[in-house]
């Protein structure tokens, strides 16, 4: 935990003390000054003008007895952020529990004191790299550059990216500047009001496996308790000025190398009309230049959310899985006659598809699953095409890993083409880690194609390879759902679903689990369940996590865990069908469909709902 209230609450106790001793005081009374007393302090100790100012009217209108502001402070000072394996993210304002820059100030000192131990202990004598990057949300500039100046100050050789770009550029930075960290200041696709930080590491502060890759355990602790050891504000060293500011080509080096991914040689179409969504994010030009060196040149930008804004005005919530947040995107491809529609989140680390049902007329958003399946049979394809008639009976090298959440269709198609595959626990620190990765992605939109530029997911570079899979399947005279069920007619059909229970209380979470763990049940949508995998044990593949997995007679596939992320409760839900041909497609759709009905109301069931 990032501990900011502890020296701040003494103050608080001390004038709540003073005041006890002329009027007696309720615990209320006493919970309020300890807040004002805390904000005031912090106030006075806060480098952003801007929020030191808020917070003081915030306090005056608190003490005038105004409910919104007392909530307000106690909600920014009743706890703190917990720095973790996501780094922090939180809603902007002042206060420990907020992100603001004595938040960012106290987390790179920490940040840049466990890399300096790292790289000193890993590599003596040998000055630490670490490049920043950071997206156009409200203050990541301001974030970026107090980071710039702490990591400077205690003698980092420290990389600032020259402009608003996107988190797979970071991520590819790392890696090819050779530095030992990162930091990116985004929250991705959280709300407007939100910012976060996320820490990435390389060359000597990680193994090899790590390097270019998000944080994960222990790593993540270390971090926190060199941040939980930051003394006073004021003794954090910053300096003025000694980082490099990168040269613009750092992206052009970044669209060049992920351009050159595809292969017309092998696949050569190119004629496809794409409309491409940033929403409202730093993905727009990036992704519309690298098309283009790729050999797609005609994308068209939705207009309305071409250019970076904060405040994402025109979506509810900037995720491109929410429903809505596409809606302007398929309106510009019905204008357009358009072949596809790719939508990155505002970060751009994600992709989503969409494209017209050649059954139905309607245009449709694939799920993640649906694409992480095209992508990886189009890499197989590509491997294979590579390969050439000279590969003669050679054992393809390489993995193909998602996440245990997602769909087991990967797994089939990397089987049938000889590679080995890996389920790994969700997140992509996780799947970059992979030893031999050629391709994973997990079924939240994110994909990875090139592990090699990029060890992270990235929607820029697998929007490259989803123009190149639609494009030849268009040649071909087909949809990408032609594609899909093709893939069904060799490995099953397979069908997923999701269910997501938000609460209030988190003891919620536990007591639902409990339940389960208790009262385990006996079938799924008529289907007995044969075995029962209780994922917070652990096993040889797989580290600990809370979560239980059910598979049943009929392979259907139930998983069902609390969010790492927020307060909810995710039910991952699969069932297969195999057909003999496509005329069985049609009937084996509504059996897959209504079998996931039947056992979205037994999981509601066993959970009590």
């Amino acid at each position: 935990m990032i501990d900011l209230c502890g020296a701040l609450s003494l103050v608080g106790e001390a004038s709540a003390a003073n005041d006890a001793s002329l009027v007696p005081m309720t615990s209320s009374d006493a919970e309020l000054t300890r807040l004002l007393g805390d904000a005031r302090t912090w106030a006075a100790q806060d480098p952003d003008p801007a929020t030191a100012a808020a917070l003081t009217k915030l306090v005056r209108l608190a003490d005038d007895g105004a409910a919104a502001a007392r909530q307000e402070l106690s909600d920014s000072f009743s706890g703190t952020l917990q720095f973790g394996t996501a780094g922090l993210r939180a809603a902007l304002g002042p206060g420990p529990n907020r992100m603001n820059r004595v938040v960012v100030r106290r987390a790179a000192a920490g940040f840049t004191a466990f890399l300096t131990g790292a790289v000193a202990q890993a590599a003596p004598g040998t000055r630490p790299r670490a490049v920043i990057g950071y997206d156009a949300r409200h203050n990541s500039d301001i974030f970026a550059e107090e980071t710039a100046a702490v990591l400077t100050a205690a003698g980092v050789e420290t990389f600032l990216m020259p402009a608003p770009l996107p988190t797979p550029l970071l991520a590819y930075a790392v890696r090819a500047l050779a530095c030992d960290g990162g930091v990116m200041v985004t929250a991705s696709h959280n709300p407007p009001q939100d910012n976060g930080y996320k820490v990435y590491l390389g060359r000597h502060a990680v193994d090899e496996s790590g390097r270019g890759a998000q944080i994960v355990a222990p790593y993540d602790a270390l971090i926190a308790a060199e941040i939980d050891a930051v003394g006073e504000l004021s003794g954090v060293a910053l300096a003025t000025e000694g980082w490099t500011v990168l040269d613009p080509s750092v992206a052009a080096d970044y669209e060049a190398a992920v351009a050159a991914l595809a292969r017309p040689e092998h696949f050569p179409a190119r004629e496809l009309k794409i409309v491409l969504t940033p929403m409202h994010g730093v993905g727009g030009a990036t992704a519309v230049a690298v098309l283009h060196a790729a050999g797609f040149t005609d994308v068209t930008l939705v207009s309305e959310q071409a250019k970076p804004d904060p405040d994402f005005p025109t979506v509810n919530f900037p995720n491109p899985e929410e429903p809505g947040a596409l809606d302007l995107a398929l309106e510009t491809a019905a204008r357009v006659d358009a072949d596809l529609v790719i939508a990155n989140d505002p970060d751009a680390d994600r992709a989503a598809v969409a494209a017209k049902d050649p059954d139905t007329g309607a245009w449709r958003m694939l799920r993640g699953d649906e694409v992480g399946a095209l992508l990886g049979a189009h890499i197989v394809a590509r491997l294979a095409a590579g390969r050439g008639s000279g590969g003669g009976g050679e054992t393809p090298a390489g993995v193909f890993a998602n996440s245990i959440v997602s769909s087991r269709l990967l797994a089939r198609i990397a089987g049938a083409a000889g590679y080995e595959h890996e389920e790994t626990l969700t997140g992509f620190k996780w799947i970059a880690r992979v030893p031999g990765l050629l391709y994973g992605y997990e079924e939240a939109l994110g994909y990875c194609v090139a592990p090699s530029l990029v060890r992270d997911k990235d929607g820029i570079s697998a929007a490259v390879l989803i123009a190149e899979f639609a494009a030849a399947a268009k040649a071909d005279g087909k949809s990408i759902f032609d594609t899909l069920d093709e893939l069904y007619l060799v490995h099953g059909l397979h069908a997923s679903d999701q269910l997501s229970i938000r609460v209030a209380d988190l003891g919620l979470l536990d007591a639902m689990m409990n339940r389960l763990r208790v009262s385990p049940p006996a079938s799924f949508g008529g289907s007995a369940v044969e075995t029962v995998t209780d994922l917070a044990e652990g096993s040889a593949q797989l580290p600990p996590t809370d979560g239980l997995l059910y598979l049943t007679k009929d392979l259907s596939r139930i998983i069902i865990r609390p969010s790492g992320t927020e307060p909810k409760l995710k039910c991952y839900l699969e069932v297969i069908r195999n057909v003999d041909s496509a005329a069985e497609l049609p009937e084996a759709r509504h059996e897959a469909r209504v079998a996931l009905d039947a056992v979205l109301a037994d999981v509601r069931e066993a959970l009590g709902l």
